[in-house]
């Protein structure tokens, strides 16, 4: 069976504004297409106010061709309260972040691992919770 079309729907190959811009390139890639011979020359002069002492230029420069530096972190032991809460846990990774014992993005990742932690530990209390009551009730 065949699916009708309504009958104010566009068919295939149909446009809907037979005056719009027409199939091909669009401007930016014919603007591109233009510069293309006057790179070379424009990336000499660049690099020339560059070494001239132009800030910008070189900023330009710099930021499109070297990556930025991340800091590496380095792995830091921290003491999470045992047997307490996932709660008390994370209170004491914001406490160590905030007196500066482990970096910000270090506190947010393992806050992020405890909220996992909280998840996967709501999963297992849950199929717990079902076994017990699928044997209470002789479903199995």
């Amino acid at each position: 069976m065949t699916k009708q079309r309504p009958p104010n729907q566009w068919q295939p190959g149909q446009t809907g504004n037979p005056n719009g811009r027409p199939p091909g390139q669009s401007q930016i890639t014919r603007l591109r297409a233009s510069l293309a011979a006057d790179v070379p020359d424009i990336l000499a002069g660049l690099v020339l106010a560059a070494k001239g002492g132009d800030v910008q230029a070189a900023r330009l420069i710099l930021e499109r061709v070297l990556p930025p530096v991340k800091a590496i972190e380095q792995a830091v032991r921290l003491e999470l309260p045992d047997g307490d809460t996932l709660t008390a846990k994370a209170r004491a990774v914001l406490s160590a972040a905030a007196s500066g014992d482990i970096p910000p993005g270090q506190a947010a990742q393992l806050i992020a691992a405890l909220g996992s932690l909280a998840k996967l530990t709501e999963v297992d209390d849950l199929a717990a919770r079902i076994t017990t009551l699928e044997a209470k009730h002789g479903n199995t």
